[in-house]
């Protein structure tokens, strides 16, 4: 006769498969818009310039 299993184990593995599926999905269909990256892409490129200018010349 066989090793005994528990079924239980195998439908967690299952459930969290499914879910770790769906979530991968969900990421795809509502990630962040063009708009919203293009608006983090200013700001980040604005907060460099605003460094570069305070930046001394030390010559």
């Amino acid at each position: 006769m066989g090793k005994p299993v528990n079924l239980n184990r195998f439908k967690k593995e299952k459930a969290r498969a499914d879910k770790k599926a769906r979530a991968d999905q969900n990421a795809v269909k509502f990630g962040r818009t063009k708009a919203e990256k293009l608006s983090d892409t200013a700001e980040i490129k604005k907060l460099h310039q605003h460094l570069d200018e305070h930046k001394r010349d030390d010559t």
